[in-house]
């Protein structure tokens, strides 16, 4: 994955961007629940694997919000042309291992893909993103727990990969409503361009999936 480097000069968040980079915690994060009423009943419909299905939503609006794609290094702010997701993958034995994958690409290839990965991790996966993991979405699930809230391991000094999360759905006034929390580096990341990820998933979701290869699974 390549980036580039943004110009400093005429970069508009210099003042916050220092400010936050200084911190020892500068994330950011909201957690919101998502309608996923019509999203389910899709995934159900067409049989399909609702969290891969989800993962891929997810990471492409992350991916169509330039400051989730947006990394710190040498301590400027550098831009990836696109984001993979790295996933936790959970074993028969509790443990898991992370799974990388390309949303980027047409729902119809990255379906098959994703399942062949998902296995290859189970069997022999690690803990260990690759030496390129800086373009990285981190994600997770907690299928178990309904959750409002929640806390997440960040290391030091602070990274600035962001992290989504989502928990168990529910239905709620007759709606089917999830957990999604949102993660990132303050110096990166405001809460409008949180705001914007959560728009940019509302439209993923509805449009799902889109393409000529993807509605091959509807028919």
């Amino acid at each position: 994955m390549d980036y580039r480097a943004l110009d400093w000069e005429s970069y508009p968040r210099r003042g916050h961007f220092e400010y936050f980079n200084a911190m020892a915690d500068p994330y950011v994060g909201l957690t919101a629940e998502v309608d996923v009423t019509r999203f389910l009943a899709v995934c159900r419909g067409a049989g399909l694997p609702f969290f891969l299905s989800f993962l891929y939503c997810a990471g492409r609006a992350a991916n169509a919000v330039p400051q989730l794609r947006q990394r710190i290094v040498g301590g400027r702010p550098v831009e990836f042309d696109r984001c993979d997701t790295s996933h936790t993958v959970l074993r028969e034995d509790g443990t898991y291992c992370y799974c990388r994958l390309d949303c980027m690409r047409p729902f119809g290839e990255y379906l098959p893909d994703a399942k062949a990965r998902q296995e290859e991790a189970k069997a022999d996966g690690d803990l260990d993103d690759g030496e390129d993991a800086l373009g990285l979405l981190f994600v997770s699930a907690v299928p178990w727990v309904r959750y409002t809230a929640i806390r997440q391991p960040t290391p030091v000094p602070a990274d600035s990969n962001p992290r989504l999360t989502w928990g168990r759905y529910w239905e709620a006034g007759g709606r089917t409503v999830m957990p999604v929390t949102v993660l990132a580096n303050h110096a990166l990341v405001d809460g409008i361009h949180i705001g914007r990820f959560f728009e940019a998933l509302g439209a993923e979701m509805d449009g799902f999936p889109a393409g000529r290869q993807g509605e091959a699974y509807l028919e």
